[in-house]
């Protein structure tokens, strides 16, 4: 049961309940997925570990689809660091995408319009049906 973590400002348990929390998946979900002997109490504490036993995390990282390497090596500060560096204000490394911005009046007015569109289009088959109806009463 060792311990593979380099960096000691990372906090294992911390980073298996961030993973855990973006997956989706509820402490008591993990316990049963690991067995019998886990219940919510115990992947809370695990969670407040800072170091993981390497079977455990494992086991864990299995469950949770990730490599155990991700939750071994989070390291949240880098993160922050990383998305700092590459998102300045609407700025944004797209690595050559041309993202197109949309304005909101543009695309309120073309709802309006289209939602026009649509009342016509509505009224329109109003007075066809209303001329079938005619023209069934009139036949009597």
């Amino acid at each position: 049961m060792a311990h593979t973590t380099s960096n000691p400002k990372i906090h294992e348990g911390r980073n298996l309940k961030r993973f855990r929390e973006m997956l989706g998946i509820k402490q008591d979900v993990l316990a049963f997925e690991l067995g019998e002997e886990w219940n919510q109490q115990r992947i809370s504490l695990l969670e407040q570990k800072e170091k993981i036993d390497s079977d455990i995390l494992e086991q864990v990282a299995a469950i949770l689809k990730i490599p155990a390497e991700a939750i071994r090596n989070f390291d949240e500060q880098q993160a922050i660091n990383n998305i700092s560096c590459n998102f300045s204000g609407n700025a944004v490394n797209n690595n050559g995408v041309n993202i197109q911005h949309i304005n909101p009046i543009d695309k309120i007015i073309q709802l309006h319009e289209e939602k026009i569109a649509l009342y016509e289009r509505m009224l329109k088959e109003k007075d066809e049906m209303m001329g079938r109806l005619e023209r069934l009463i009139g036949g009597k």
